[in-house]
């Protein structure tokens, strides 16, 4: 069966039975609770990123250059930038925080869809979502505690980034690191310990959002403000984050 008619009868069965985002709850759960565990075998390659917060001037060129790139709509990000002031004037000082998909190696998003749209590519790890599959029913976009999914009034599904994976694919750098003119991040394959970010991690101490989460993050910051860094993003809209 082709990824088409696959896609049609999924959506023919989430229709007629009725399911919503609501009533997925404790069923998702025991149905997909074994997903983590065939997430975690990223294969060959596990791409990753890092992240200097020392080096972002906030000046969004990974923003613009995501947004040009990716297609992505109007009011919508795959890659943006959390800003917080700190103090009070005119002792103030502003931290930000370079903000995208994660890639979980336990991820949520990947847990709980009921489709099986979202999905990991074994021979690098990365987080995918297959539009022939996604119904739109916003079941990842609520299950990801960092607010790095929504859903796309285009397609009609939910998106996120990919690591730009039509350019890594190519041998390329994603866009957002490319356009960073602070040089702030770095991209490659943890899995090889010749490149340049896999150097990097041994040599430097990093951090995570939201260690106590355990999705294990393949994201990686380096000197991150606390109170930024270890925000509940869950419970911030879209609006509020950017």
């Amino acid at each position: 069966m082709s990824n088409s008619e696959n896609a049609v009868s999924r959506r023919q069965f989430l229709g007629k039975v009725g399911i919503s985002a609501a009533a997925l709850g404790v069923t998702t759960l025991l149905i997909q609770g074994d997903r983590s565990a065939e997430g975690k075998q990223t294969g060959v390659k596990k791409y990753a990123m890092v992240i200097d917060t020392n080096r972002c001037t906030c000046c969004h060129g990974c923003t613009i250059a995501c947004l040009s790139e990716n297609n992505v709509p109007d009011g919508y990000y795959r890659c943006w930038v959390k800003k917080i002031a700190k103090g009070r004037y005119p002792n103030v000082s502003f931290h930000f925080l370079p903000r995208l998909c994660n890639h979980c190696e336990d991820a949520p998003c990947l847990n709980l869809c009921p489709t099986g749209a979202t999905y990991r590519t074994q021979e690098d790890g990365v987080v995918h979502v297959n539009r022939e599959v996604c119904v739109g029913c916003h079941v990842c976009i609520d299950a990801c505690p960092y607010g790095a999914r929504f859903f796309n009034p285009i397609t009609h599904t939910a998106d996120k980034c990919d690591f730009c994976y039509h350019r890594i694919t190519q041998g390329m750098e994603p866009a957002c690191v490319t356009a960073c003119t602070g040089k702030a991040r770095i991209f490659g394959d943890l899995n090889d310990p010749t490149s340049q970010i896999a150097k990097y991690l041994n040599d430097h101490s990093t951090q995570s959002l939201r260690t106590d989460l355990d999705t294990h993050p393949k994201v990686h910051y380096v000197m991150a403000d606390e109170a930024i860094l270890n925000a509940d993003y869950s419970a911030l809209t879209k609006k509020e984050e950017r």
